[in-house]
């Protein structure tokens, strides 16, 4: 019987339906699940656009997210209509997000009033610097001790900050009382219940623990921190738990349908894995790469480079659990530089093929440091590299050293997190977009010697927000006791290599991860006339002068011989 059959048949005792809002880096989506079995009834995707404005920016127009959430209902309230399915039955929504990605609007007019700065955009790293340079010792950590952060281009506070001092809109917004700040789930919860006409400003303690600003400990924006960025509290939302009724939505096709979950992606995909006691662990392979692991209701501060991250706070009386997290820039962005910068591979899919072919990178490394390398360096100066390079390298080495890139990264991370726990983790759940490609996971369980196992369901993401909806109270269509939740059926990758090769190829990673450090800094060398003279590096002068010798004497070689 196919699908739209069964869902036809079975549409009388479907029960309640919580559908979920999923809006990532790349695309939103809109999905709906069956609250009693998890099954995935129907979604629809639609890609956003991303602008890269300047060198390190990344940015996406806030009205294109949001017009793509309501295109995204309206489609997948229609598919449920052909399949005989009445949308009455959702009876909530959940939000779940890319994380730190930051916006500012008028309040009064409802008008973005800058582009959506994303979670890897770098153009604040100078005012990083300055801050760090502020701080006792130049410690990076020195926030740490209430936001489990460093100070990073990554979070929310400096980007921020940069709206408030570049962008003239924003600076007056901010004076005159009109200014919303939040990040994209506060903007969309807020656009959903009404907008300028009373529409909900609020967030859950999942992003506001990604902003810089909340204090992990109180769970509440921290007003030191907020002094030491320069930021007023007022323009902040209300921080609330991951499962309540924050507000009703107000048009489309589900009005009148309560918005009751709110997670940032990696934690909605740790509770969509069902990672609720202390010790498990998840790795999500989206545009980035995401190590979490539960530790519980007290926070675990790192010695190894990984975050302190709230995990999840299932309702307004019930504790916050805490997770570490090892964050990785560049995982799935290194199939998209691939495919639209380099032009090697047509579509995401031709990527696994092109490596299979080859069945190894031949000693080419491939560093994606595009944003300078997160966890465990917390590097901004790095930059992306490729070595190894011999003349034998063809383009599907290439492909395989890209793949390996991002199974190295998540390597990193994996270490730190064992080192920090003392607990080595004895498999790796993972999810996310990335997992399809079977290679990959292979290569992961190779390179990290322990099993992988992937869901045969890979909405992990979206599952975590419409539970956190559908478990909320004044819902409760969605047990989150241990006892009813359902069991997920899954798949295993086993290391097929021996665990000296993988070290060889380990060792040979962090080499190039070397090479691709302090490759950038954001004062230029100048010379006694304010220009910038490529003769003021000595290294690089000589290696100039010394190629233009060369030149010269190639010249009367080459005339010596005619």
């Amino acid at each position: 019987m196919n699908g739209t059959m069964a869902a036809s048949v079975n549409r009388i005792t479907l029960g309640p339906l919580v559908a979920a809002i999923d809006q990532g880096t790349s695309s939103t989506r809109f999905l709906v699940f069956n609250a009693k079995t998890a099954e995935l009834l129907s979604h629809h995707q639609v890609e956003i656009k991303q602008s890269f404005p300047r060198e390190g920016w990344v940015e996406e127009d806030p009205k294109e997210i949001l017009q793509s959430v309501y295109e995204c209902m309206d489609r997948t309230c229609e598919k449920l209509s052909q399949l005989n399915i009445d949308i009455s039955n959702i009876k909530a929504i959940g939000v779940t997000n890319q994380r730190e990605t930051t916006l500012v609007w008028d309040k009064e007019t409802g008008e973005p009033l800058y582009n959506a700065i994303l979670w890897l955009d770098l153009r604040t790293q100078s005012t990083v610097e300055r801050l760090i340079d502020k701080t006792p010792g130049r410690n990076k950590n020195h926030l740490k001790h209430k936001t489990g952060l460093p100070i990073s281009t990554y979070f929310s506070a400096v980007k921020l900050r940069w709206l408030m001092d570049n962008v003239e809109k924003v600076h007056e917004a901010v004076l005159s009382h009109r200014a919303m700040f939040g990040t994209v789930d506060s903007w969309l919860i807020w656009c959903l219940t009404g907008g300028k006409k009373g529409g909900v400003h609020c967030t859950d303690v999942t992003n506001a623990s990604r902003t810089m600003l909340f204090n992990i400990h109180t769970l509440d924006w921290d007003p030191e921190l907020c002094k030491y960025f320069d930021i007023p509290m007022e323009i902040l939302p209300k921080v609330r738990s991951s499962s309540e009724i924050y507000g009703l939505m107000k048009s489309g096709p589900l009005t009148g349908v309560p918005i009751s979950g709110c997670l940032g992606d990696q934690s909605a995909a740790l509770v969509g894995q069902m990672c609720f006691n202390d010790g498990q662990a998840k790795n999500t392979y989206g545009t980035g790469c995401f190590l979490l692991k539960n530790v519980g209701t007290k926070p675990v501060m790192s010695d190894h480079g990984l975050l302190t991250t709230i995990a999840y706070k299932l309702g307004r009386d019930k504790p916050a659990c805490y997770a570490l997290e090892g964050s990785v820039a560049i995982a799935g962005a290194v199939v998209r530089w691939l495919k639209d910068n380099l032009g090697i591979i047509q579509t995401s899919a031709e990527l696994e093929k092109l490596a299979a072919d080859v069945g190894t990178s031949y000693g080419c490394y491939f560093v994606p440091a595009f944003s300078g390398l997160y966890a465990p360096y917390w590097e901004p100066s790095a930059r992306g590299i490729i070595c190894g390079l011999t003349q034998f390298t063809n383009r599907s080495h290439l492909a395989f050293a890209a793949l390996e890139a991002v199974c190295f990264q998540t390597r990193e991370i994996l270490d730190a997190m064992n080192q920090d726990s003392g607990i080595d983790l004895s498999q790796l759940q993972v999810d996310g977009g990335m997992t399809s490609n079977r290679l990959l996971m292979q290569l992961q369980a190779d390179i990290l010697c322990i099993p992988v196992v992937k869901p045969s369901m890979p909405e992990t993401t979206a599952l975590g927000a419409a539970m956190a909806a559908g478990a909320a109270e004044g819902v409760n269509v969605w047990s989150l006791n241990p006892e009813d939740l359902t069991e997920v059926t899954s798949e295993k990758f086993e290391p097929q290599i021996n665990p000296e090769e993988s070290e060889l190829r380990y060792a040979r990673w962090k080499k190039a991860v070397q090479r691709a450090m302090n490759w950038e800094t954001t004062e230029p060398v100048c010379n006694g006339n304010e220009e910038t003279s490529i003769f003021s590096s000595v290294p690089l002068g000589f290696y100039i002068l010394g190629s233009m010798f060369m030149l010269i004497g190639a010249k009367y070689i080459a005339a010596g011989q005619k």
